[in-house]
Order: structure tokens, then C-alpha cells, then sequence
């Protein structure tokens, strides 16, 4: 394997795909990106068992060949290289060498045969979605994704065919994170999956420059999306996720409306004394005025008055400030409606100009 490549080139791609490497393995080969010259093209491979990305980029092939290479050392190797450097990789016996201007490494090499293979196997559901159209999906919903392994049916979001939309969901049992974008062609039959928490992390990065459609493919073990030269395959969490519909409440009559944005800035004053522990801000709305307020032993007490609209009896309820914040972040029109009950029951928040959007917190007592 002989080939020069751009180095702003190579490491776009290996930024990419050095990501999903574990840096702690007892398997020596996962610690490694598989290299593959062929045609004009070098295609880089990594994975960890649950998810492999393969991404591909020009390259000016002088011998055809495959190789494996420590990931995070490459990487680390090609960032320190001067910006416009011309790489020259080649594979001399077991060890890959790079040379860059008067620069010279020199790598050991595993066994390309030992480099595990994560085929996609059938996937009989495809269909295709905008960039766009999965950043949304992916950014109003990952921050409900529960960390608590054991609940790990809760450890990913719910994709999932509903209503002639596709909808996805995702909760930690705190608070629920529902959205949903029109059904593309294809989707119709599709299973209800959960795409792993690190498959979604992973996904975002690889979308954020994207303007074309991502084309995804799955079968009800496996999910595949392809754009841009890059394919990345996960495996789905085996579980059942639960039945989210008989959590969102639905008798809800006060209705509350408020500046998305004066209402984090004063709930992220208010929290500042709020124990880190407990995070708690207690709302208390009464006719056109929303009092904040939170206290603690420690460090004292903060209120902060707002307006809103609003008109119905009074209520006191309390909740987690750094899930207000996380839901207020995910509010682009400016204005957000809370449909409350009363300080025991589940909360709902929406964006009045998204109807697709919907977010249930719990309360907490304050």
C-alpha cells in the first residue's frame, strides 16, 4: 500500500471515524482504523462491536493495499502536521510509515484479516431523510436520553412509525422529548427501533455539515445510515420501549405562555443558588406575573419575577432547573407554551409555532 493525500483531507476523514474507538479495549485490533487504498479512493473503517463508521475520500493511489493503524495515534499525528502538508502513507512489512515535509513516523501494524467486519446483514426497510430534517429529530430529543444503564431500554430514542409520521421519542423517566417530521416514502413498515445514545451522539457530528439526504436502512437488529461518503452501522438496543403515550397527560387546562428566552435567563439566575444536588427552582404563577425562586441552606435564596400570559387560578410547582434550561434551549420560536394541572402532576411544554415538538417534565417538590 503506497498513496499522498491532503492532510486537511485525511483528517476530516479520521476525525470522523478515530470517534467511535474506545480508548480503553482488551482487544488490540478495535484500538486500531482499518486503511484501504484502492482506485483513487482511501476508505478508513472503525468500530467497536456496536458501531462501525466507513468513510471515503480522494486520494492519489500509488499502490493498491489494506492495512490497520492505531487510531488515536494517527489522528494525533496528522492534527500536529502543518495546515497544506502533503501525506505519504505506506505499508513496509508490519509497521505503516508517514512521511509529511521533513516529518517521518513510523507505525506498527495489525493484521488486516483480524480487523472485524460489522455486516449490515437484510435490511429490508430504507427510505431517505433530509439532513436537516435528522438534526432536528436528533436535537430535540438526545437530551432526554437516559445515562442510567439499568433501565437500558431508555439508553437510546425510540424511532418509530406513527400517524403517517415518523416520530422519535426518548425519556429518562424525569422528562419526555417527543418529535415527529413527515413519513418518507418507504418508512411505512418499518419496526419501531432505539438507536443507541452513542450511535445518535455519533450520527449528529457525522451530519453537521450535511445538505443532501441521508439514506437509512434497518432490520430489527440493525440501523445503517449512508451520505456524504460515510456509512455508519449500529446495532439497536434490544428492549422494548415503554408505552411514552399514557405519560403524556392529557387534561391539562392551565395554560401558560412565555418568553422562551427572558425565562431560561432568569430560571439560569434564579438556579445559580440553587444546591447542585437538588437543582430546584420553584414556579408561582399568579395572573400576569411568574415568580421564580430557589433556596438553599448553604448559600441563601434568589427570586425573580417575570410576565407571562396567563389566566386561571394560581399555582406553586417546582422543577428540576437544568431540565427547564434543557427544554427552553430546544424552543426556536421564542415563545413557549407550559400546560400544567397542578404541583403533583406531569407538566407539558411546547413551542407554539412547532406542533410537532412536545416535551413532558415532572415536577419536583420544593
Amino acid at each position: 500500500m503506497k498513496l499522498t493525500i491532503e492532510r486537511a483531507a485525511l483528517l476530516r476523514t479520521l476525525s470522523h471515524v478515530q470517534s467511535v474507538v474506545e480508548r480503553r479495549t482488551t482487544i488490540p485490533i478495535l484500538s486500531n482504523v482499518l486503511m484501504q487504498a484502492e482506485g483513487s479512493t482511501l476508505s478508513l473503517t472503525a468500530t467497536d462491536m456496536d458501531i462501525a463508521i466507513n468513510e471515503s475520500t480522494p486520494a492519489s493511489i500509488g499502490a493498491e493495499g489494506a492495512t490497520t493503524a492505531p487510531a488515536h495515534t494517527l489522528y494525533d499525528i496528522v492534527r500536529k502536521l502543518p495546515d497544506g502538508a502533503q501525506v505519504e502513507l505506506g505499508k513496509e512489512g508490519d509497521r505503516l510509515e508517514l512521511r509529511a515535509g521533513r516529518s517521518r513516523f513510523t507505525l506498527q501494524t495489525l493484521p488486516n484479516e483480524d480487523f472485524p467486519v460489522m455486516t449490515g446483514g437484510e435490511m429490508p426497510h430504507s427510505f431517505a431523510m433530509s439532513g436537516e430534517a435528522m438534526r432536528r429529530i436528533i436535537d430535540s430529543t438526545r437530551f432526554a436520553i437516559s445515562t442510567e444503564e439499568t433501565r437500558y431500554y431508555l439508553n437510546g430514542v425510540y424511532l418509530h412509525a406513527a400517524d403517517d409520521k415518523i416520530r422519535a421519542v426518548a425519556t429518562d423517566g424525569h422528562r419526555l422529548a417527543k418529535v415527529e417530521s413527515p413519513l418518507p416514502d418507504g418508512a411505512a413498515g418499518m419496526p419501531g427501533v432505539i438507536v443507541p445514545r452513542k450511535t445518535v451522539g455519533e450520527l449528529r457530528k457525522l451530519a453537521e455539515e450535511t445538505e443532501g439526504d441521508i439514506q437509512i436502512s434497518l432490520s430489527d437488529t440493525k440501523i445503517r445510515f449512508a451520505f456524504d461518503g460515510v456509512v455508519l452501522t449500529s446495532k439497536l438496543i434490544d428492549g422494548t420501549f415503554p408505552d411514552y403515550e399514557r405519560v403524556i397527560p392529557s387534561g391539562n387546562d392551565k395554560m401558560m405562555q412565555v418568553d422562551c428566552r427572558s425565562f431560561a435567563d432568569a430560571v439560569d439566575r434564579v438556579s445559580t443558588i440553587a444546591t447542585e444536588k437538588m437543582r430546584a427552582v420553584k414556579m408561582a404563577v399568579n395572573g400576569s406575573a411568574l415568580t421564580l425562586s430557589a433556596s438553599s441552606q448553604d448559600s441563601g435564596s434568589a427570586v425573580e419575577e417575570i410576565e407571562v400570559g396567563y389566566d386561571n387560578d394560581a399555582i406553586e410547582i417546582g422543577f428540576n432547573s437544568r431540565y427547564l434550561l434543557d427544554i427552553a434551549n430546544q424552543i426556536e420560536s421564542g415563545q413557549a407554551q407550559f400546560e400544567m394541572a397542578d404541583a403533583a402532576s406531569p407538566t407539558i411544554v411546547r413551542d407554539i409555532d412547532d406542533a410537532a415538538a412536545l416535551y413532558v417534565l415532572m415536577p419536583m417538590r420544593v
